[in-house]
């Protein structure tokens, strides 16, 4: 299962990674996908299944609070777009992908964190 939790971590970086470098491709990218495919939202059933794994299984960890809060948020915001009143999700969407490049980066630099966080408390970062 660490191997998950890794994979997790991985797609954390380079999303990140992606929003640092180059935000307004990205939420381009994501405004001609939803345009053109709005059932890829149910792709976020995948988020709620990680972040599932992420509460149950870092049960331990370090950073144990902050898997929590990531896992939970996950699971919450995955249900929401896949769940939730079509006007709302609607109404979230367009206010997500109308920020300004410094607010992506940001979430991105919070991504690349998280990232880190989590390989270190696998022990695959730094000493353990």
């Amino acid at each position: 299962m660490n191997y998950v939790l890794a994979a997790i971590a991985g797609v954390w970086m380079a999303d990140g990674l992606a929003l640092l470098v180059v935000p307004r491709q990205v939420i381009t990218r994501v405004r001609e996908v939803l345009a053109v495919a709005p059932s890829m939202v149910r792709w976020e059933l995948l988020a709620v299944g990680l972040g599932a794994i992420l509460l149950i299984e870092t049960e331990g960890f370090r950073y144990q609070p902050l898997w929590l809060v990531a896992g939970s948020a996950m699971v919450i915001k995955g249900l929401f777009l896949v769940l939730g009143p079509e006007r709302w999700r609607h109404v979230l969407l367009e206010w997500c992908l109308r920020r300004e490049d410094l607010d992506y980066r940001f979430w991105g630099l919070g991504l690349c964190a998280l990232a880190l966080l989590l390989l270190k408390a696998l022990g695959w970062l730094g000493n353990h």
